[in-house]
């Protein structure tokens, strides 16, 4: 399992994780360790291998009161997931129908109303303002890019 959290305190026994498969799944975690760089956990109810085997795959989140409060200028990806992408004249480009976390910058998947798809860095130079309450996103596509 890779731990991509900041905050890695949450890896303690009696901790509820929630699967990515659809309905979640509740996990409660007993142990953690290390092996060859990986982090190994081990959870109430999967007691065997191939129990493990039908978890590979899936994303481990927790539940959404348990988040952290974010700074300004901060957003959760599902916060941003279906978002009208307007252009600066406020015209509908498309919707934000993903997010793409990366190790030097995140994107942003844009459907376009054609149904093609392009990502666009999320950076201030090419995301103008964000209003996850008001339901859309500014972009500011370079030239060609939408």
């Amino acid at each position: 399992m890779v731990a991509d959290t900041d905050h890695p305190e949450r890896f303690e026994p009696g901790a509820v994780f929630l699967t990515s498969d659809s309905p979640p799944r509740e996990l409660v975690l007993i142990s953690t360790r290390r092996h060859h760089g990986a982090l190994l956990a081990a959870f109430v109810g999967v007691e065997d291998r191939d129990q493990a085997a039908d978890l590979q795959g899936s994303v481990l989140t927790i539940d959404t009161e348990e988040r952290r409060t974010l700074a300004e200028g901060e957003f959760w990806p599902d916060d941003l997931q279906g978002l009208a992408a307007l252009d600066h004249n406020g015209d509908k480009i498309g919707t934000v129908t993903g997010v793409v976390l990366g190790d030097v910058q995140d994107r942003l998947v844009i459907t376009t109303t054609d149904g093609d798809q392009f990502e666009l860095p999320f950076v201030d130079e090419l995301v103008g303002e964000v209003h996850p309450s008001g339901g859309f996103v500014v972009i500011l596509p370079p030239e060609g890019l939408q």
